[in-house]
């Protein structure tokens, strides 16, 4: 099927509504900031056994008296359970112990880790380093491999995806923890990806630019690529909609950013992308 869609006629309000969105994401991380877990912040970790493993809700309820930012809990071997706090005093450990043993009789405490701030701020320095530097790499490796230009318009949507992102976690103030920044790396991969597809039958139908102009000559390539960038999308957006579902509180920050970034990600790269390629061209 051929596909003869006019995306460039609204390019000018997808960079408009991607610019509200960007600006609005800063805004909130300016004025509300992140809701960080024990990863960033600090607190204990508490692995108990059971004869008969509690449900995950019931421990939760037990402790969310005691615990007053909520705690993270999850299943750990056949009997087992892991409580993470970001309470990170002794006190506030033995209280969660003597909750937890008033309720359950045979819970056997096997072991403990108390996690510091330290800790938490030097994986977030990690992280932006890590993230900078990969940008700065793509950066490089299109500007040798296609032109400059094609450089910086794929490096753009990365950020703003990676803003926006962020922006969701600040206005639902949804817990972040280390699982957090994987999703951000994938946000980054799956972008790109998107983004270089476009770009490569850009460069391909490049020998027409005087001929057609670079409206028509990037249209084409979007509807060339479209049934790709279709079909990419929905078989990797229904697997994190599962997630998001079905996944848990251990996986909500994961699935959550992956289902927000995959979207501001197909966005980018069909509308700020290749909008901005065209504004630089007309321009130039």
């Amino acid at each position: 099927m051929k596909w003869n869609i006019d995306f460039m006629k609204y390019r000018k309000f997808a960079l408009t509504v991607s610019l509200v969105l960007v600006l609005a994401s800063v805004a909130m991380l300016l004025i509300r900031g992140l809701n960080l877990g024990i990863d960033f912040t600090g607190g204990n970790v508490i692995q108990a056994e059971f004869t008969e493993r509690p449900d995950v809700a019931e421990v939760r309820g037990v402790i969310s008296a005691i615990v007053a930012k909520g705690a993270m809990i999850q299943n750990f071997g056949e009997k087992g359970i892991i409580i993470r706090t970001n309470e990170d005093t002794e006190k506030s450990r033995e209280d969660v112990v003597k909750a937890l043993s008033a309720k359950y009789a045979d819970m056997k405490v096997t072991g403990f880790e108390k996690v510091g701030p330290v800790v938490g701020g030097e994986l977030r320095r990690q992280a932006v380093i890590g993230v900078t530097i990969a940008l700065i790499a793509i950066l490089i490796y299109i500007t040798v491999r296609f032109q400059f230009r094609f450089a910086v318009v794929s490096v753009i949507p990365l950020v703003h995806d990676v803003l926006i992102a962020l922006g969701f976690f600040s206005l639902t103030q949804m817990e972040i923890g280390s699982s957090f920044i994987a999703a951000i790396l994938t946000i980054v991969g799956y972008s790109l990806n998107n983004t270089i597809i476009i770009l490569d039958r850009v460069r391909e139908n490049w020998g027409s630019l005087s001929r057609e102009g670079i409206v028509n000559l990037v249209n084409r390539s979007l509807n060339q690529t479209l049934a790709r960038t279709i079909n990419t999308t929905l078989t990797t957006l229904f697997p994190v909609i599962a997630l998001c579902v079905w996944g848990g509180p251990v996986l909500t920050a994961f699935s959550y950013a992956m289902l927000v970034g995959m979207i501001a990600g197909t966005w980018s790269s069909m509308f700020v992308a290749t909008g901005l390629l065209c504004e630089w061209q007309l321009k130039k």
